[in-house]
């Protein structure tokens, strides 16, 4: 399956991704913000193309005019039980040089709409640590609706973070449309 936006195309990732997400994985600014390591190879990428991102409804972020994989993004399978269901999560990640081009909101819009229309979802979450401000903007620019705080152990950066949740029911992002 492929989603696309005018300046995107979301797309399954390929083994032949791996390359591309090493480079942006292995930044330390890029995964520790969303709670994983940064990567050690391109060979971890590739596992975790095999394994994590082989997911459905994970998507590998390319960038139209280049064709060159950007980011992830997509469902990560995590459900609450706070608001209406089915619902799921957003997540996403994105190489630190295109930081600030309204890619990962592009990618978020069209997530919701394929979450909502597509798979049927009544409540779609998204959620960052407290210091990252560069989500904290995506999920206010796409319309989520703030809904909770917790503190939680993230065993792969070994200690405790704080996450904002925020959620946007179907009802609420018709009513944006």
């Amino acid at each position: 399956m492929k989603l696309e936006t005018a300046r995107l195309v979301l797309r399954p990732f390929r083994d032949s991704d791996a390359e591309a997400l090493y480079e942006y994985a292995r930044d330390p600014r890029v995964g520790p913000d969303a709670g994983w390591k940064p990567h050690a190879s391109a060979e971890e990428s590739r596992e975790i193309i095999r394994t994590v991102f082989a997911a459905a409804h994970t998507f590998a972020v390319v960038e139209k005019l280049s064709g060159r994989v950007v980011g992830s993004a997509g469902f990560v399978d995590a459900h609450y039980d706070r608001l209406p269901g089915p619902d799921d999560e957003i997540g996403y990640a994105l190489r630190p040089d295109r930081w600030g081009n309204g890619y990962i909101p592009e990618a978020v819009r069209e997530l919701l709409r394929y979450g909502f229309l597509r798979r049927r979802l009544r409540t779609i979450w998204c959620g960052h640590y407290d210091f990252n401000e560069r989500s904290r903007r995506v999920v206010e620019k796409c319309g989520f609706v703030y809904r909770f705080t917790d503190t939680r152990r993230v065993p792969a950066l070994g200690g405790e973070r704080t996450e904002l949740h925020y959620a946007l029911t179907r009802e609420e992002w018709e009513t944006m449309r």
